[in-house]
């Protein structure tokens, strides 16, 4: 991938406005999960251990050259799970010390326990983190982590965090079909005992790549070589939405469907 620069956009996202990507995995796509939908295509690794992918230096040179151009947020994610970055800190601290923009990690979770990685989280000004469903059976078929995934663990990890966090927490929910009212019973009491900032249900607009392709990072429309996803009807994700906010206050939003 010759033309890989690990600062990239802006990327135009529904939840966030205008964006500044920060990919500090690097040209070889490396991740815990091999999501079903993920936009990002082949995930090429599958690893749980923390490294330096990409320079923080290199990071905050292209960062700094992009300081005069107006972002609503930067975003820290790109090419996998970014927390397997072993400078993430390093790069979020960098980065603040040259904008003020809100910095905001997404991550799947999978690291949440471990303390370095907290310790780089706080540094932030939002994590977001994906959780696609309460159960190991779901998890497994949609995220497919390389490891044993369990709720209590993962519900663990992010009220921790969430104690020693000052800025915001949110959940990401892709739905890809329709649950029965168990399992979404079942998410609710979740969210009932974790309590976010705020939960985002979101449809997969984006296609699939079959391959590994760099351009999954943004705003992808289209793929020769690509599955797509029928996406679920705007009733039902509003009815979906008012259940949670109905039973637990929580403030919820969901993706329309035109929308990347």
């Amino acid at each position: 991938m010759k033309n890989f620069l690990p600062v990239y956009g802006p990327v135009k996202s529904w939840r966030y406005g205008n964006s500044l990507g920060i990919d500090p995995i690097g040209m070889v796509s490396t991740c815990s999960f091999n999501c079903v939908y993920c936009q990002l295509g082949k995930i090429e690794r599958s690893s749980l251990d923390r490294q330096n992918f990409v320079s923080t230096a290199e990071i905050v040179d292209l960062v700094k050259q992009k300081s005069t151009e107006k972002f609503d947020v930067i975003t820290i994610s790109g090419s996998g799970e970014p927390t397997l970055a072993i400078n993430l800190g390093e790069i979020i601290r960098s980065v603040k010390q040259i904008t003020k923009t809100p910095v905001i990690v997404l991550t799947n979770g999978s690291l949440l326990g471990l303390a370095s990685v907290q310790s780089d989280l706080l540094l932030a000004d939002e994590v977001s983190v994906k959780l696609d469903g309460i159960t190991t059976d779901r998890v497994d078929r949609v995220n497919r982590p390389n490891f044993r995934w369990n709720w209590e663990q993962f519900a663990d990890s992010f009220f921790h965090l969430r104690h020693l966090f000052r800025g915001r927490m949110t959940i990401q929910t892709m739905l890809l079909s329709r649950w029965n009212h168990n399992e979404r019973q079942a998410y609710i009491n979740g969210l009932n005992q974790i309590r976010p900032d705020r939960v985002y249900l979101n449809i997969p607009c984006r296609p699939k790549p079959k391959l590994r392709l760099l351009q999954g990072r943004e705003n992808l429309t289209e793929s020769k070589e690509a599955n797509w996803f029928k996406p679920l009807e705007m009733d039902y994700l509003e009815a979906f939405a008012q259940e949670i906010r109905d039973q637990s206050g929580l403030a919820v939003s969901f993706v329309m469907v035109h929308e990347q």
